[in-house]
């Protein structure tokens, strides 16, 4: 067992995750990070997601860090990219042209962006990071973490970790149970919170949004590149989803259900010198796209990141539920993404009344999986800490609200992305309501009790309704960025989380810090 302690420990290196490591080595901390994967990154590298962005991220609304990322993200294109002089030369210049993100590209990209932004940290000996490993057990004495114990899932290998501060940026929470810290998952009632959209009678635990295993794939207009059928192909292809309001029919198809309005959505793909349907159909081809050919002075193949309802996975809860069920869902959910892409290869109808198109193919060398899937699946729901404040659907939802955005006297940040929740593991149709543009409040990053734990992802005090506006990449950096920067803080000034936000002085002293650190703790 290799044994190691140090000021700060984050269990977790997706966004969040990086995003505190970054912050608190620049305080001077000792950090160590780990991550389940050999990528660092989550939702913008291993899981593959091109990052969903409001309107305005181009000027502010978000943290200069997260900004400094996508700055990069550009450079690494232009230094290293055949781009035509006018792609080269615009200021926002999109990888993909997604119509998703301002900044849609390649996931193995981010990493390389993200691991240049952790070089220097790295290299003064302030950060290690340690990559293969999820945490297994902790211990903890008087409400706080003392240690962790993680387990290498290459090797064998454990570790065993001492820190003052522990992060839990795992996708799903997983220290909460772990350590005992409370915890809820899934929707609460509206007896508990007062959301309009809250479920009514008792909680539903299992009320927890689909994960979707993306896959990223290419087109070659002049290729055959069928992938073999899926082993369960065939109850895919005949699998109708059973949803509240009702699903329009077999999941593998071109309609789906509208997430607004929940009536039924013609879709199709937009690819290079095909037509892609009747006016009004959605592109699903240029919605995630990764690489987009007409920037390139150089042939180039599209890429597009396949992240749709098709392949939502809702057939089951993956919080909280026996290690055989766990495994037998992630399965599954990569056989769902498998299954789209062998439909729309073989069987999905075209505009010219053919059918499929084989010249579609998986691109491992875009996601660092031999069968072109993301490494990781894109968890949108985790545990969430009951916090000393929960923001609710009162808080950010416009219904509620108007136009009127809530102040948080005790904000870390900022963010704005409508409450946009997937079809549940429980049959639960989409939920999506306009929120206001919003504030992260300190007090939803404080357990009730535990007094070193900080959560540093998507497993901070909102609820289910609330998650789906807080669960988005610039959101999680700033949560990660601003959870980095406490523990430091409170290690530099020998106090507590709880006395953070319980003193108008040292709050003051702390808001500074971020603020000085580029974080803007209001909208303008």
């Amino acid at each position: 067992m290799s044994e190691y302690k140090t000021d700060i420990l984050i269990i977790g290196g997706g966004a969040g995750g990086c995003a505190a490591a970054l912050s608190a080595c620049s305080l001077g901390l000792n950090v160590i990070m780990t991550e389940e994967t050999d990528w660092v990154g989550g939702q913008l590298t291993s899981q593959a997601v091109p990052p969903d962005e409001h309107s305005a991220i181009e000027t502010h609304g978000c943290t200069g860090r997260y900004r400094e990322f996508r700055n990069r993200v550009r450079q690494y294109y232009r230094d290293n990219y055949p781009l035509k002089s006018e792609s080269k030369k615009d200021p926002y210049f999109n990888p993909g042209k997604g119509s998703v993100s301002k900044l849609c590209f390649e996931p193995r990209i981010g990493v390389n962006v993200l691991e240049q932004m952790m070089s220097y940290s790295i290299s003064s000996n302030k950060l290690k990071i340690i990559l293969n490993c999820k945490p297994v057990s902790t211990e903890t004495n008087d409400d706080k973490i003392i240690s962790a114990t993680l387990k290498n899932t290459q090797t064998g290998e454990n570790y065993f970790i001492e820190a003052a501060y522990i992060l839990d940026a795992t996708e799903l929470g997983d220290l909460l149970p772990m350590s005992g810290t409370e915890y809820v998952s899934g929707a609460e009632s509206v007896d508990e919170t007062g959301e309009p959209h809250a479920v009514s009678g008792p909680a539903q635990p299992d009320n927890v949004q689909s994960f979707v295993w993306c896959l990223a794939v290419g087109y070659d207009s002049e290729g055959s590149h069928v992938i073999d059928k899926p082993e369960n192909y065939k109850f895919f292809k005949d699998f109708i989803p059973e949803m509240n309001p009702s699903w329009p029919g077999r999941l593998l198809s071109w309609t789906y259900s509208q997430p607004r309005s929940l009536t039924p959505c013609l879709s199709g793909l937009g690819l290079k010198g095909l037509p892609l349907t009747t006016q009004g159909t959605f592109d699903f081809w240029r919605y995630r796209r990764l690489l987009y050919a007409d920037h390139y002075e150089a042939p180039i193949d599209e890429v597009t990141l396949i992240n749709w309802p098709q392949n939502d996975y809702a057939n089951g809860n993956i919080i909280d539920k026996p290690e055989s069920e766990i495994k037998k869902h992630l399965q599954s959910s990569q056989e769902l993404s498998l299954s789209l892409l062998y439909w729309m290869q073989t069987e999905s109808p075209r505009p010219d009344g053919g059918a499929g198109y084989p010249g579609l193919y998986p691109r491992p060398d875009v996601t660092g999986n031999e069968l072109g899937l993301a490494k990781y699946p894109y968890i949108r729901e985790s545990r969430r800490i009951k916090a000393v404040f929960t923001i609710t659907e009162l808080h950010v939802g416009k219904d509620a609200l108007g136009n009127r955005s809530p102040h948080f006297e005790d904000s870390v940040g900022i963010g704005s992305y409508d409450i946009d929740l997937h079809p549940s593991a429980n049959g639960c149709n989409y939920i999506h309501l306009d929120a206001v543009p919003f504030q992260i409040p300190l007090r939803s990053l404080i357990p009730v009790r535990m007094k070193n734990l900080i959560p540093a992802c998507k497993n901070i005090g909102t609820t289910h309704i609330t998650n789906g506006c807080y669960r988005l990449h610039p959101v999680e950096w700033n949560i990660g960025e601003s959870a980095g920067l406490l523990a430091a803080f409170c290690l530099k000034r020998k106090v507590y989380p709880c006395q953070v936000a319980g003193n108008n002085e040292i709050l003051r002293e702390f808001q500074k810090l971020l603020s000085d650190q580029k974080i803007e703790l209001e909208w303008a």
